[in-house]
């Protein structure tokens, strides 16, 4: 699997990003044999930008000869195909950050790094395979025929919209051929992709990928030649729309963008009420997702989207009706799908944390619905599903630390292992089950208690963490620690 620490470098909350980071930019500097630095002392503000520039001069001064066999698969299939290699990195960092997912599809149907749509009325995986000559198991696998194949459909592309060599040499001029690589129906949509991915060229790519692989792409800012796409309305938002129109912000959710998934992808109307609400991960781009609900062919919706790199929030579907995202609890649910992969916590940024918990927060307070564990679940939690998502990459204890907004510091946050572990109403075996933590997570202890001795492969215990987003407590055993009474935190 191809992992990337990602484009932007904002200071993080977490310490893996920060440790990521600093592997990234040691491994540049001994690539370029530079010595490491300390900032100075009085750096002060400038010191997370000095860092940020010394990881991309560093990673820039990387010969060709250097590169690592993902950028050697870039640079030829950019060659051979005759596409800017900045863009075709671009197009595969907007949809995958460069993950392979090990062959796995994405919601969408996409493949490897270059996301190769194979789905009723998009083969674009088939197209690749006839113009490369790769075979469909190949591009799916393979990363280096992964990359030919989607540098092939762009070149295509470009010729069926008409670029001669001349336009080839001219990033901005192949905006209409990556439109159409995302395959988007909507206008609105398309433009949004497409901006996505320059974007990313303007502000350039710092990867980490498998065998600490550095992929670097230059700071490239670029005049997308937009052409019919120029009068497009940007984003989603505009004049007033009515309840089917795109170009209004969300009656709903003022803060958000309104894109209306395809009328036959969700349902009018309810027949229950809004107790819950859901956090999916979308296994897939942003600009992807909501695409793919506008597609006939999807038979699944979620009611909120929301971007990776800035929080940016899209409904497309009202709260009224009901989006299918979750099964039996379709109708009871309100559906928040987050931009990312389950396997990769790059994703997973600040401002995606912070807009999605005042999103939640905001469907709570409207719905009544109580800010726990209890009513704020992943798909993975739901009866009736089979999905991993929002995975053990997802900072449970700090987005609902969010959610609730009530800066409680004397909570201590721990990860818990093991799957199927119930929460319990008191510190028993034999007690009420209120929920069941389906897999590795983070939890928010507020105190713990000597309760019954639970024994289990070997180990035993008889001190009990009480969650208060759970209203329930959990065998410290399954707490993971090496202490069998948790640190920092109190006696109930």
């Amino acid at each position: 699997m191809t992992a990337a620490i990602g484009r932007r470098f904002e200071p993080s909350r977490r310490p893996r990003w920060a440790a990521a980071l600093c592997a990234a930019v040691a491994a540049a500097l001994a690539l370029t044999a530079q010595p490491a630095t300390a900032a100075p002392p009085d750096a002060g503000t400038r010191g997370a930008a000095a860092r940020d520039a010394a990881a991309r001069d560093a990673a820039a001064r990387n010969t060709d000869a250097a590169q690592g066999p993902v950028g050697r698969a870039f640079s030829r299939a950019a060659a051979e195909f005759d596409v800017p290699r900045d863009l075709l990195v671009a197009v595969g960092y907007g949809e995958t950050h460069l993950d392979d997912h090990d062959g796995e599809p994405s919601h969408a149907g996409g493949y490897g790094v270059m996301h190769l749509v194979s789905v009723p009325g998009n083969r674009v995986l088939e197209r690749a395979a006839r113009a490369t000559g790769e075979t469909v198991s190949e591009l799916k696998h393979d990363t280096a025929a992964n990359i030919r194949g989607g540098a092939a459909v762009l070149r295509a592309h470009a010729d069926a919209a008409g670029l001669d060599a001349s336009d080839r040499d001219r990033p901005g001029a192949w905006y209409p051929a990556v439109v159409r690589y995302g395959g988007a129906t909507e206008d609105r949509t398309a433009r949004l992709y497409a901006d996505t991915v320059y974007e990313i060229m303007a502000e350039g790519v710092l990867a980490r990928l498998d065998g600490d692989e550095l992929l670097h792409t230059r700071a490239r800012r670029t005049e997308p030649e937009r052409g019919r796409y120029e009068d497009v309305p940007e984003g989603f938002g505009g004049e007033a729309a009515g309840e089917g129109e795109v170009g209004a912000q969300s009656t709903d959710y003022p803060a958000a963008l309104w894109n209306p998934a395809y009328s036959g992808n969700y349902t009018v109307g309810r027949t229950s009420a809004i107790n819950k609400v859901v956090v999916h991960v979308t296994q897939g781009s942003y600009a992807g997702a909501i695409s793919w609900f506008q597609n006939p062919s999807a038979q699944v919706s979620a009611h909120y989207v929301i971007r990776s790199s800035d929080g940016q929030i899209t409904q497309s579907v009202r709260n009224k009706d009901t989006a299918w995202h979750a099964r039996s609890a379709n109708s009871s649910s309100l559906g928040i799908e987050h931009e990312g992969y389950v396997t990769n916590p790059s994703w997973f940024t600040d401002a995606m944390y912070r807009a999605s918990a005042a999103l939640t927060r905001h469907l709570c307070d409207q719905y009544g619905i109580p800010k726990d564990r209890l009513h704020i679940l992943g798909h993975n939690e739901l009866p009736d599903n089979d999905h991993t998502d929002p995975g053990q990459y997802w900072d449970w204890a700090y987005y609902m630390k969010l959610v609730r907004g009530d800066g409680n510091v004397s909570d201590k946050t721990f990860t818990t292992w093991g799957s199927g572990v119930n929460v319990r109403s008191a510190p028993t075996t034999t007690s009420t089950a209120v929920a069941s933590l389906a897999g590795p997570t983070t939890v928010r202890v507020r105190c713990q208690v000597r309760g019954q001795l639970v024994t289990y492969q070997g180990y035993s215990n008889d001190a009990w963490a009480y969650l208060p987003d759970y209203g329930g407590y959990i065998s410290n055993i399954f707490v993971n620690t090496p202490e069998s009474w948790l640190p920092g935190v109190p006696t109930c």
